[in-house]
């Protein structure tokens, strides 16, 4: 069993102005928070699939009580297939566990009972994902549709669109109006890189109620996933930033920074 973290009163304090409201209010959207971990060159990881530790204790507390704080943690397929990761809690005197949600368009993730999510779901110390994908159910191997039925999760299907390079998109209105429905009244985003970029384009602004970046003193180098939105232009095709935070505030976790705040409307 992994070790159960703690994290101080006076830190949690500090992020109460980012946070979903303790008590659930009726909303048509869920509250969103997009969170992750980046180096000093907006890197998320050294490349591709390849898993990279960037936070340090303090930081890695702080997001866990995030986690406390949310109903679902949302996630690529890549983040799942690239870390294996349990999805849930682990601070000490938490009373619940947020669901976790996996964007997997084209089912990528063969989920098998040995994932540590499922372990994690067995033991008590969390839930078992709704994964979103764009096929419909008759393209989901039973055996799959069943492992996740057993620990208490299951597919939804979602319409999608095709990109250029015909890989499905969802749209990401249509999602968290979905999540919503299952009662899932607020939402951590935790990555990757694709969906951070694509919920950082203009169109999605306004889904996204907080912005949480811990920043690692540390430089990847070229060759990482990157968080950078595509270039946004106006009227007359003059380059403008794609996006830009207000609100902000700053908050040392060891070695590391967390930055607080709210995307501004352009």
């Amino acid at each position: 069993m992994s070790e159960k973290l703690t994290f101080s009163a006076s830190a949690a304090a500090s992020l109460e102005p980012h946070l979903p409201p303790g008590e659930a209010q009726p909303s048509k959207q869920p509250f969103v928070t997009l969170t992750f971990a980046t180096s000093l060159d907006s890197s998320l990881s050294l490349a591709p699939g390849v898993r990279t530790h960037l936070s340090g204790p303090g930081s890695k507390a702080m997001t866990h009580y995030l986690r406390s704080r949310h109903a679902a943690i949302l996630v690529g397929v890549s983040t799942v297939l690239a870390d294996n990761p349990g999805l849930n809690c682990r601070i000490a005197d938490s009373t619940s566990q947020p669901r976790p949600i996996v964007i997997d368009p084209h089912l990528r993730w063969k989920p098998r009972s040995t994932d540590k999510v499922f372990d994690i779901c067995r033991s008590g110390d969390g839930l078992a994902p709704f994964i979103v994908t764009g096929l419909s159910k008759d393209h989901i191997p039973k055996e799959q549709q069943e492992l996740l039925q057993h620990h208490g999760g299951k597919y939804i299907h979602i319409p999608s669109t095709k990109s250029d390079n015909d890989r499905m998109r969802f749209d990401w209105d249509i999602v968290f109006q979905v999540l919503l429905a299952e009662g899932l009244t607020s939402v951590m985003v935790e990555g990757g890189g694709q969906i951070i970029n694509s919920l950082l384009h203009p169109t999605y602004h306004k889904l996204i109620d907080s912005v949480i970046v811990t920043i690692a003193p540390t430089w990847l180098g070229k060759g990482g996933v990157v968080v950078s939105p595509d270039r946004v232009c106006d009227a007359q095709g003059t380059p403008q930033a794609a996006a830009r935070l207000s609100q902000v505030s700053w908050h040392p976790f060891g070695e590391d920074v967390v930055l607080c705040g709210k995307l501004h409307s352009r």
